[in-house]
């Protein structure tokens, strides 16, 4: 006989302890926390987000901690170039450009983030309606949005320049006007695929309202492209406004815009660049990270970009 032979021993019973099957526990994270560590984990995003943070601040601050005032004309200065006294030099009157430039920046900053906040409200409340009632309402609002959305919003900034004066409010209404078309779009999309989900038709059997249902259970599961849509539409208003105010149309003198300050530095740009080189970097770096730290943010949001 074999000394591998079973042996009565070998059939001994197994104590609970040993019953036990191995498992293997992940721990439990919620969806949020999850999309943060892949965003966290995408090197050229978090460097965006970190420019960002810093352009935010200094846009904030810059105009305090420059010794000169950004609306102060000093002839005896006029074009000089960057210096421990003029950091980013002066411009045609004087005026220091350091100030000046995040001045500037604050402004179509405000302005990228005003329009987007009003997008927010309009396309979020539009856009639910839309998707969640379908049907004739669906229909006349979606009519209502293609041909809003045709008429070029150039042509809504100069009817509105006639009738109010150039201004940053101004610029904010006449972007708001049909900026809120894309959000509304994009909500109506994604309400339709989600009200038919079991937790709105349990929700509706109990009785809650239309309003409840779409903010407190449709609008929470499409947030994430929400704020992806919010994320696009920033950079996209502050090129607008620094269009605008290119043109004339934007806020005026003494205050500028980054906009504004191209425009004044065009004319003698092979002269005194660096009149043109800070503002025209600032817009593009903002710009660029703006939408980075966008198609980031998606990514991070996107159930399908999970490994």
């Amino acid at each position: 006989m074999s000394e591998h032979s079973l042996q009565r021993e070998d059939f001994a019973k197994l104590s609970r302890e040993e019953k036990v099957p191995e498992t293997v526990v992940r721990e439990s994270i919620s969806a949020w926390k999850d999309a943060w560590f892949r965003l966290r984990s995408n090197k050229m995003a978090m460097v965006s987000l970190v420019i960002l943070f810093l352009i935010v601040v200094m846009a904030i601050i810059g105009q305090w901690i420059s010794p000169h005032d950004y609306s102060t004309n000093d002839l005896s200065a006029t074009n000089q170039k960057p210096s421990s006294d003029h950091w980013f030099g002066t411009d045609a009157l004087g005026r220091d450009m350091f100030s000046r430039t995040w001045m500037g920046a604050g402004i179509s900053l405000q302005v990228g983030i005003y329009a987007a906040l009003v997008d927010l409200f309009v396309g979020v409340i539009i856009g639910g309606i839309m998707g969640y009632y379908g049907g004739k309402v669906d229909e006349v609002l979606n009519r209502f949005c293609e041909i809003l959305y045709s008429i070029p919003s150039l042509l809504v900034v100069i009817l509105l320049i006639v009738v109010l004066e150039p201004s940053m409010f101004t610029i904010i209404l006449a972007l708001s006007i049909t900026g809120w078309i894309n959000m509304a779009w994009i909500v109506r999309g994604q309400i339709m695929q989600l009200k038919n989900q079991e937790y709105v038709l349990a929700a509706r059997s109990l009785g809650a309202s239309p309003a409840r249902i779409m903010f407190k259970h449709l609008v929470p599961n499409a947030i994430g492209a929400i704020i992806v849509t919010i994320t696009m539409t920033v950079p996209s208003a502050i090129f607008a406004e620094a269009f605008l105010s290119f043109l004339g149309l934007g806020v005026q003198s003494p205050a500028a815009s980054l906009g504004t300050l191209i425009n004044d530095a065009l004319k003698a740009m092979t002269i005194y660049p660096w009149r043109m080189i800070f503002p025209a970097v600032l817009i593009s770096l903002t710009m660029l990270c703006f939408n980075i730290f966008g198609d980031g943010l998606r990514d991070a949001l996107d159930p399908k970009m999970k490994k």
